[in-house]
Protein backbone atom coordinates (compact mmCIF):
# COMPACT_ATOMS: atom_id res chain seq x y z
CA UNK A 1 0.00 0.00 0.00
CA UNK A 2 1.08 3.62 -0.77
CA UNK A 3 1.90 6.14 1.68
CA UNK A 4 0.89 9.60 0.96
CA UNK A 5 3.23 12.23 1.16
CA UNK A 6 3.19 15.86 1.22
CA UNK A 7 6.39 17.79 0.48
CA UNK A 8 6.47 21.24 0.95
CA UNK A 9 8.27 24.24 0.95
CA UNK A 10 8.04 26.60 3.49
CA UNK A 11 9.85 30.10 4.88
CA UNK A 12 10.20 29.61 9.12
CA UNK A 13 6.85 30.97 9.70
CA UNK A 14 5.14 28.88 7.24
CA UNK A 15 4.94 30.34 3.71
CA UNK A 16 4.52 27.95 0.83
CA UNK A 17 3.43 30.31 -2.30
CA UNK A 18 5.24 31.74 -4.89
CA UNK A 19 8.75 30.23 -4.31
CA UNK A 20 10.24 29.44 -7.60
CA UNK A 21 9.76 32.43 -9.82
CA UNK A 22 8.68 36.25 -9.03
CA UNK A 23 5.46 36.44 -11.23
CA UNK A 24 4.31 33.18 -9.30
CA UNK A 25 1.35 33.70 -7.56
CA UNK A 26 0.58 36.89 -6.90
CA UNK A 27 -2.80 36.11 -5.21
CA UNK A 28 -4.16 38.45 -2.64
CA UNK A 29 -1.02 41.21 -3.63
CA UNK A 30 2.10 39.12 -2.82
CA UNK A 31 5.26 40.72 -3.77
CA UNK A 32 7.84 38.30 -2.75
CA UNK A 33 7.59 35.67 -5.43
CA UNK A 34 10.91 33.57 -6.27
CA UNK A 35 11.94 33.62 -2.41
CA UNK A 36 12.45 29.48 -2.55
CA UNK A 37 15.30 30.13 -5.65
CA UNK A 38 18.43 30.76 -3.35
CA UNK A 39 18.23 27.94 -1.85
CA UNK A 40 17.40 25.11 -4.20
CA UNK A 41 20.39 23.91 -5.17
CA UNK A 42 21.70 23.05 -2.00
CA UNK A 43 18.52 21.04 -1.75
CA UNK A 44 19.05 19.40 -4.66
CA UNK A 45 22.96 18.75 -4.08
CA UNK A 46 22.03 17.55 -0.86
CA UNK A 47 18.67 15.70 -0.26
CA UNK A 48 16.04 15.42 -3.00
CA UNK A 49 17.72 12.02 -4.98
CA UNK A 50 16.98 9.86 -1.74
CA UNK A 51 13.51 10.85 -1.85
CA UNK A 52 13.19 10.07 -5.44
CA UNK A 53 13.58 6.58 -5.38
CA UNK A 54 10.60 5.62 -2.89
CA UNK A 55 7.86 7.85 -4.87
CA UNK A 56 5.79 5.96 -7.53
CA UNK A 57 3.52 8.60 -8.14
CA UNK A 58 2.90 12.53 -7.71
CA UNK A 59 -0.54 13.66 -6.85
CA UNK A 60 -0.90 17.53 -7.73
CA UNK A 61 -4.05 19.91 -7.47
CA UNK A 62 -5.19 22.17 -10.58
CA UNK A 63 -2.97 25.16 -9.80
CA UNK A 64 0.45 23.11 -8.45
CA UNK A 65 -0.28 20.98 -11.69
CA UNK A 66 -0.13 24.04 -14.22
CA UNK A 67 3.04 25.28 -13.14
CA UNK A 68 5.03 22.42 -13.01
CA UNK A 69 3.72 20.84 -16.49
CA UNK A 70 5.21 24.66 -17.68
CA UNK A 71 8.20 23.89 -16.63
CA UNK A 72 9.66 20.56 -15.87
CA UNK A 73 8.84 18.64 -19.55
CA UNK A 74 11.63 21.44 -20.79
CA UNK A 75 14.10 20.40 -18.30
CA UNK A 76 16.52 17.73 -19.70
CA UNK A 77 16.91 14.39 -17.86
CA UNK A 78 20.46 15.12 -16.66
CA UNK A 79 18.31 17.07 -14.14
CA UNK A 80 17.75 13.68 -11.50
CA UNK A 81 14.29 15.75 -10.61
CA UNK A 82 13.26 16.06 -13.92
CA UNK A 83 13.58 12.77 -15.13
CA UNK A 84 11.69 11.30 -12.78
CA UNK A 85 9.01 14.01 -12.32
CA UNK A 86 8.92 13.57 -16.41
CA UNK A 87 8.87 9.63 -16.29
CA UNK A 88 6.56 8.95 -13.13
CA UNK A 89 2.81 8.47 -13.28
CA UNK A 90 1.04 11.94 -12.12
CA UNK A 91 -2.17 12.44 -11.06
CA UNK A 92 -4.28 15.64 -10.84
CA UNK A 93 -7.59 16.54 -8.58
CA UNK A 94 -8.95 19.17 -10.94
CA UNK A 95 -13.06 18.85 -12.13
CA UNK A 96 -12.10 21.77 -15.09
CA UNK A 97 -9.04 20.05 -16.39
CA UNK A 98 -10.00 17.34 -18.84
CA UNK A 99 -6.72 16.69 -21.04
CA UNK A 100 -3.32 16.91 -20.36
CA UNK A 101 -0.21 17.67 -21.99
CA UNK A 102 2.55 16.39 -19.54
CA UNK A 103 3.72 12.97 -20.63
CA UNK A 104 2.00 9.99 -18.02
CA UNK A 105 -0.26 12.67 -16.34
CA UNK A 106 -4.05 11.64 -16.22
CA UNK A 107 -6.65 12.90 -13.91
CA UNK A 108 -7.95 11.52 -10.25
CA UNK A 109 -10.82 9.29 -10.80
CA UNK A 110 -14.29 10.41 -8.88
CA UNK A 111 -14.22 12.30 -5.73
CA UNK A 112 -11.15 13.30 -4.34
CA UNK A 113 -10.81 11.76 -1.17
CA UNK A 114 -12.26 8.39 -2.74
CA UNK A 115 -9.77 8.66 -5.67
CA UNK A 116 -7.13 8.82 -3.17
CA UNK A 117 -8.02 6.28 -1.44
CA UNK A 118 -7.90 3.99 -3.83
CA UNK A 119 -4.48 5.40 -5.34
CA UNK A 120 -3.17 4.41 -1.79
CA UNK A 121 -4.40 0.89 -2.10
CA UNK A 122 -2.80 0.41 -5.54
CA UNK A 123 1.10 -0.03 -5.83
CA UNK A 124 3.92 0.52 -3.56
CA UNK A 125 6.33 3.19 -2.59
CA UNK A 126 5.11 6.82 -1.94
CA UNK A 127 2.20 8.94 -3.42
CA UNK A 128 3.77 12.15 -3.26
CA UNK A 129 1.98 15.45 -3.04
CA UNK A 130 4.19 18.96 -4.26
CA UNK A 131 3.16 22.10 -2.73
CA UNK A 132 -0.76 21.71 -3.74
CA UNK A 133 -1.35 23.74 -0.13
CA UNK A 134 -5.33 23.47 -0.86
CA UNK A 135 -5.17 19.61 -1.57
CA UNK A 136 -2.95 18.71 1.38
CA UNK A 137 -5.18 20.53 3.85
CA UNK A 138 -8.77 18.99 2.67
CA UNK A 139 -6.57 15.40 2.52
CA UNK A 140 -5.02 15.67 6.28
CA UNK A 141 -8.74 16.74 7.59
CA UNK A 142 -9.57 13.38 5.94
CA UNK A 143 -7.04 11.38 7.60
CA UNK A 144 -4.93 10.54 4.63
CA UNK A 145 -1.90 12.62 4.74
CA UNK A 146 0.63 9.71 6.56
CA UNK A 147 3.54 12.20 6.27
CA UNK A 148 5.02 15.31 5.73
CA UNK A 149 8.56 16.01 4.11
CA UNK A 150 9.31 20.09 4.82
CA UNK A 151 11.72 21.81 3.47
CA UNK A 152 12.44 25.23 5.55
CA UNK A 153 14.61 28.04 4.10
CA UNK A 154 15.97 30.54 6.71
CA UNK A 155 14.05 33.65 5.75
CA UNK A 156 10.91 35.01 7.48
CA UNK A 157 8.28 36.47 4.81
CA UNK A 158 5.39 37.73 7.28
CA UNK A 159 3.03 37.24 4.36
CA UNK A 160 2.05 34.61 1.95
CA UNK A 161 -0.28 31.76 1.95
CA UNK A 162 0.72 29.28 4.23
CA UNK A 163 0.34 25.54 4.33
CA UNK A 164 -1.40 24.48 7.72
CA UNK A 165 -4.81 25.75 8.69
CA UNK A 166 -7.33 25.34 11.30
CA UNK A 167 -7.66 21.67 11.93
CA UNK A 168 -10.59 19.87 14.36
CA UNK A 169 -8.01 18.53 16.59
CA UNK A 170 -4.56 18.38 17.18
CA UNK A 171 -2.75 15.99 15.17
CA UNK A 172 0.72 14.46 16.67
CA UNK A 173 3.76 13.90 14.59
CA UNK A 174 6.97 11.83 14.74
CA UNK A 175 10.01 12.88 13.57
CA UNK A 176 11.48 9.98 11.51
CA UNK A 177 14.76 12.09 9.92
CA UNK A 178 16.22 15.49 9.94
CA UNK A 179 19.33 17.28 7.80
CA UNK A 180 20.63 20.42 7.14
CA UNK A 181 21.82 22.28 3.96
CA UNK A 182 24.94 24.33 3.38
CA UNK A 183 22.16 26.76 2.29
CA UNK A 184 20.76 26.71 5.71
CA UNK A 185 17.32 25.27 5.36
CA UNK A 186 16.02 22.47 7.14
CA UNK A 187 14.65 19.24 5.99
CA UNK A 188 12.44 17.69 8.33
CA UNK A 189 10.80 14.33 7.61
CA UNK A 190 7.25 13.44 9.69
CA UNK A 191 5.14 10.80 10.14
CA UNK A 192 1.30 11.50 11.25
CA UNK A 193 1.36 9.65 14.63
CA UNK A 194 -1.75 6.64 14.49
CA UNK A 195 -3.37 5.71 17.24
CA UNK A 196 -2.68 1.92 17.84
Amino acid sequence: MRRLIAIEFLSVDGVMQGLGSPDEDREGGFEHGGWGAPYADAIHASTVAEGLGRTTAYLFGRKTYEKMAAFWPSVPDENPMAAHLNATEKYVASRSLTTFDWANTRPLAGDTTDGVRALKRTGEGDLAILGSGVLVRSLLRADLVDGFRLFVHPLLLGSGKRLFGELESPRPLVLTAFDTTAAGSLVLSYDLERDG
